[in-house]
């Protein structure tokens, strides 16, 4: 599992999207980079994590421009309170 944007330069990336979650949790944080194989991302937000699963890969067909950077869906599954 990764930390939300947390990316070695070198690795690589795909574009995410998070789906769900908290409300409050900021647009600017739904949209990131992370290294292509992860299935798993969590994001720190009030105290603890949100956690979402990767729900599945695009179908490239549908991208009109197979070069353009087709985002993967992680959806929310869970919260975590931060270890003190």
């Amino acid at each position: 599992m990764t930390e939300f944007n947390g990316v070695a330069a070198a690795e690589a990336t795909i574009l995410a999207v998070l789906e769900g979650g908290p409300g409050d949790l900021p647009q600017s944080v739904r949209t990131g980079r992370v290294p292509a194989h992860e299935k798993k991302i969590k994001v720190a937000h009030y105290g603890g994590y949100e956690h979402f699963v990767r729900i599945a890969d695009p179908d490239p067909a549908e991208s009109p421009n197979p070069a353009a950077a087709v985002p993967v869906v992680f959806r929310w599954t869970a919260r975590t309170k931060m270890a003190e």
